[in-house]
């Protein structure tokens, strides 16, 4: 089955939620009950972790042992309580549901288009980690470990003293990239798209999509990213859901 295929038959995902049936997550709108040890060895990380995102994605809130997820990759030693390997997965699929529902709507009819390519062109990892993931501040707050040797991030630190990760990201992408920071902060909006969609529905992540993620990757100019017939119509749907800053996900 196309991905374009299974993008059409789950069009639903703009107005339904998620329920992760035997996910170790909570169902929405709840958190997930801990054993006090768990509990005791995260709980002064939960609340600025979850601060964060209410900032960023104001009005929404999230729930800590969420945020928790959401910004702990597997990489992290915290990571035995939970990361968002599993958040990144629904991530994915709803992001490329939306994208390619965005695409179908907006192509014309007598063009063709190569839909696993142009998925990949938008979406990958590195594509959502080098563009969007700083307008987010994830480098901020992600707890990850690289998996290079710490004398090469030390000799990296001294061409960037006290810059912080997202001003890394510009300064110097080749140090960036070689330490996996793209692709782990890629993988990180995609958690927090699997996670918006799990805990606030269907229509919010649909929003947050065309708000806060297809404007950044248009990318004019550059190779990966959205092709150029398409970002006239992707800019006016973002205006039309509140615009490139909005603060107002909910309908």
């Amino acid at each position: 089955m196309s991905r374009l295929s299974r993008a059409l038959q789950t069009s639903s995902l703009r107005n339904t939620s998620c329920t992760l049936k035997g996910s170790v997550l909570a169902p929405p709108r709840t958190q997930i009950a801990r054993s006090s040890t768990a509990a005791s060895t995260t709980a002064t990380t939960d609340s600025p972790l979850a601060a964060h995102l209410n900032t960023v994605f104001s009005p929404l809130q999230f729930p800590p042992e969420l945020a928790r997820r959401i910004l702990t990759h597997g990489s992290h030693p915290e990571a035995v309580h939970g990361h968002n390997g599993r958040l990144a997965f629904i991530g994915r699929r709803v992001l490329e549901s939306y994208y390619l529902l965005f695409v179908h709507d907006s192509a014309k009819a007598s063009a063709e288009y190569n839909y696993d390519a142009l998925s990949e062109r938008a979406l990958n990892s590195y594509v959502l980690g080098e563009h969007v993931a700083p307008q987010w501040s994830l480098g901020k707050v992600l707890r990850w470990v690289p998996t290079i040797p710490r004398n090469t991030i030390e000799a990296a630190r001294e061409h960037l003293p006290d810059a912080e990760l997202t001003d890394a990201l510009s300064v110097n992408p080749g140090v960036v990239r070689s330490v996996g920071l793209y692709k782990v902060m890629g993988e990180t909006v995609q958690a927090v798209i699997g996670g918006v969609y799990h805990q606030f529905g269907g229509s919010v992540a649909h929003r947050l999509f065309h708000t806060r993620i297809l404007p950044h990757i248009l990318l004019p100019n550059q190779h990966g990213g959205v092709p150029m017939e398409f970002h006239a119509r992707a800019l006016s749907i973002s205006e039309r859901m509140a615009g490139l800053e909005a603060k107002e996900l909910k309908q």
